[in-house]
């Protein structure tokens, strides 16, 4: 059966692992995946490829998968659908086939037993196999009609083939689509701002946006804007340290929340303890805090430091004043010791483990002299389960629960945010980003390294912008390991990040579908695509979406297959527009009316220039100024090209007669982005069919720099810029008020 030459069984095990054996990059060139990529491909996925025999194994290994596990981990059935059948696997000798039976029920979450039945004697075989001289029987199940949307746990349990078996399944009963708003099918059009949460600055920071900016945000876009939503970067959890670690899209853990936005003052153990005034007080403490306010760019250390400082008074006040008894056994005596109680409680395990790693890398970096990651821990703590890890845990608890506190003060704060948000009146809120990975090294890389392929990075292919291709320094989710799982770390992923507000963005929608692995050690240009089973992720998407009452934006850039946007749309997900990319196919700017409805528009994203560096070309000067470009020659025709994209701007603006009166259509005669002229780029967005319209407050306020520039770490202030407003002066901006009343005409929240 596995007579082929070697490469022939290295390509027969990368078909089945889904390993794409070509690819056409953006630009439609064809790319042939080598046997090399597939051998390092699978190497990633934790299969002995060495040699030929051990492909052999491993074929035998997958084709006898499901006979051997007794089913397949996962199903998926769709509301409302007729529910359809399972197969069991099993061992039967055919002389005890007539009393061959499959006993097997379904638990709902919450563990009761919902269905329970024994089917059999006589049941139909549809297939049979005989794998190292014993039998097997396939057999089909009927699942029960009309189940109620959900997770379910199928057990199954087989006797009379001679041989008894067992096994588990996960069952995923989930609608057809994600969540829609009523209001948005009826044909609400809605808009909103979107902000770096980080760039904000305010008399009262420290230094970075924080909880407490963010209200007063909401309140004034909510209350006196009239806007629908205001969407937020990433705020997962960061180590806050530079340079690489202060990109929300490089998080420690996507689980958590980054403990630097917590507004220090609105912490209540800040106001009762002595310490903390003390501290307070004491002016070369005022004076750190002062000079982190008053710095140009973020200083996530300095910050983080003086922050830090306050939450270890704050823990200890809170210990005091809460608890009683002795460490690791605390007892709450008070409602908010027993509140957060209950917070560690509903946590679970994952909180206790990202806390438990955030003590074990404190106390690790502490005792060396050079920074160490956790894969050169010593081996008994780079597993979750040993006794060493134990005996740290048991030694360490109340640092370990220090940072559950800090947790759970950044999750207090930021729902009442959220509250903010209804109150003001918003139909969605807040629209949280989530990043698509994170840091290998960082925490969901200890927690989760059982899912994580860390042989393997991925990023994108070839393309104009990176001829070399990119790799982004993530490890991908094996979908192997994944789905063996019952797909647990991906659902709780989304359950901690739709629990915040009305909308969420996916950041790289198409890694539900594909995802560009990259053998670590080998460039970009020698990666492939490696495809997931999109059909249950997107199932797991519509259920907690649906839960969660939120709304999916799936950020659909860059190499998308038209098929991967059918999938997307057919799933209730909103594609993400951004105006500077969207043109027919002779490079004319698309009409208003061309957008789709079922998306997001948006002028610019955090990647790219701002309005108004795109309009003035900061962003060319930038990458001349720090050699990005490959010759002068590339440099001069980007400029050719910006001055064309700028001229079908203003084509597209006018033609629907919103060129501000004496701006003419040579954009060499409008040199600078005026106001008005933003405004009409803005109404020419407002006037699409797109469900939600964002206005970036760079956009509106003329900032040049743009927040990220790809391909540099340090040599750009990547992550580190504020607004060159505050808060306070923000929301008394009369261009804000101006642009709000321009994009109610079109899209009013009533």
């Amino acid at each position: 059966m596995y007579d082929q030459s070697e490469s022939d069984l290295l390509r027969m095990l990368a078909d089945r692992t889904r390993i794409a054996a070509d690819y056409y990059d953006i630009a439609g060139m064809h790319h042939v995946t080598t046997d090399e990529t597939r051998r390092a491909i699978l190497a990633a996925m934790n299969l002995r490829v060495g040699n030929r025999e051990e492909l052999i194994k491993e074929l035998e290994t997958w084709d006898n998968r499901w006979w051997l596990r007794g089913c397949e981990p996962v199903h998926v059935l769709r509301f409302g659908r007729d529910a359809g059948a399972w197969s069991w696997y099993g061992p039967c000798e055919s002389s005890d086939e007539a009393v061959f039976q499959v006993r097997w029920s379904l638990c709902e979450e919450n563990g009761d037993t919902l269905f329970d039945k024994t089917e059999g004697p006589g049941l139909r075989v549809e297939e049979t196999s005989t794998i190292q001289g014993r039998r097997f029987v396939r057999v089909l199940l009927s699942f029960p009609e009309d189940l109620p949307l959900g997770y379910y746990t199928v057990k199954a349990y087989s006797k009379g083939g001679g041989t008894n078996a067992e096994a588990t399944f996960l069952l995923i009963v989930a609608p057809e689509r994600c969540y829609i708003p009523d209001e948005l099918q009826q044909g609400a059009r809605w808009w909103g701002i979107a902000l770096q949460l980080y760039s904000l600055r305010s008399h009262h920071n420290w230094g970075v946006g924080d909880f407490r900016d963010l209200g007063t945000i909401i309140e004034w876009a909510g209350k006196r804007l009239g806007a629908a939503v205001i969407g937020l970067n990433p705020l997962h959890a960061l180590k806050n340290t530079k340079p690489y670690h202060i990109s929300p899209y490089s998080p420690t853990s996507r689980l958590f929340l980054n403990d630097l936005y917590i507004d220090v003052i609105q912490v209540p153990e800040c106001g009762t303890s002595p310490d903390v005034q003390r501290l307070l007080a004491d002016p070369s403490f005022r004076s750190r805090i002062e000079a982190a306010r008053r710095s140009e760019l973020v200083d996530y250390d300095g910050v983080r430091s003086v922050k830090r400082e306050v939450f270890d008074l704050c823990y200890r006040t809170f210990l005091r004043d809460n608890f009683e008894g002795v460490e690791p056994d605390l007892t709450p005596k008070t409602d908010r010791g027993r509140s957060f109680h209950r917070f560690t409680e509903q946590e679970g395990e994952s909180l206790a483990h990202y806390a438990l790693f955030q003590a074990l890398e404190e106390e690790r970096q502490s005792s060396q002299s050079a920074p160490v990651v956790w894969a050169d821990w010593p081996e008994p703590y780079r597993t979750r389960k040993s006794d060493a890890l134990e005996e740290f845990r048991r030694r360490q608890m109340p640092r370990v629960r220090f940072f559950q506190y800090l947790q759970w003060l950044a999750v207090e704060q930021l729902l009442e945010a959220v509250k903010k948000t209804h109150e003001a009146g918003m139909p969605i809120g807040l629209y949280h980003d989530f990043a698509l990975g994170s840091d290998r090294y960082g925490a969901d890389g200890w927690l989760h390294q059982e899912v994580l392929a860390f042989k393997a990075d991925c990023g994108a292919p070839p393309d104009a912008f990176a001829p070399e291709g990119q790799n982004w320094g993530f490890s991908p989710l094996d979908p192997l390991r994944l789905r063996t799982s019952g797909y647990r770390y991906f659902i709780e992923l989304l359950r901690n990040n739709l629990r915040y507000g009305g909308a969420i963005r996916i950041d790289h929608v198409m890694a539900l579908f594909r995802l560009f692995w990259i053998p670590r050690g080998l460039p970009p240009s020698l990666g492939t695509y490696v495809h997931y089973q999109d059909d249950e992720l997107l199932a797991i998407l519509a259920l907690e979406s649906v839960r969660a009452k939120t709304v999916v934006i799936g950020e659909d850039l860059g190499t998308v297959p038209d098929w991967v946007r059918e999938r997307l749309v057919a799933a209730g997900a909103l594609s993400y527009r951004v105006l500077y990319f969207e043109r027919d196919h002779g490079g004319r700017w698309k009409p208003p009316a061309h957008y789709p409805a079922q998306s997001l528009a948006v002028v610019t994203t955090h990647d790219l220039p701002t309005l108004r560096g795109y309009w003035e070309g900061v962003d060319i000067e930038t990458r001349s100024a720090l050699s990005l470009f490959p010759s002068e020659n590339a440099e001069k025709e980007m400029w050719a090209e910006r001055h064309r994209e700028k001229a079908g701007i203003l084509v597209a603006v006018k033609s629907e007669g919103l060129l501000p009166s004496g701006v003419s259509e040579d954009p060499t005669q409008v040199p600078i982005m005026t106001t008005e002229l933003m405004e009409a780029i803005h109404q020419y967005l407002a006037r699409t069919p797109a469900w939600i319209v964002l206005a970036n407050i760079d956009d509106v306020i003329g900032t040049r720099c743009q927040a990220n520039l790809p391909g540099t770490l340090d040599q750009h202030p990547n992550w580190c810029r504020k607004l060159s407003l505050t808060v306070e002066d923000l929301i008394e901006d009369s261009r804000f008020e101006r642009l709000a009343s321009l994009l109610r005409l079109t899209r009013p929240l009533v």
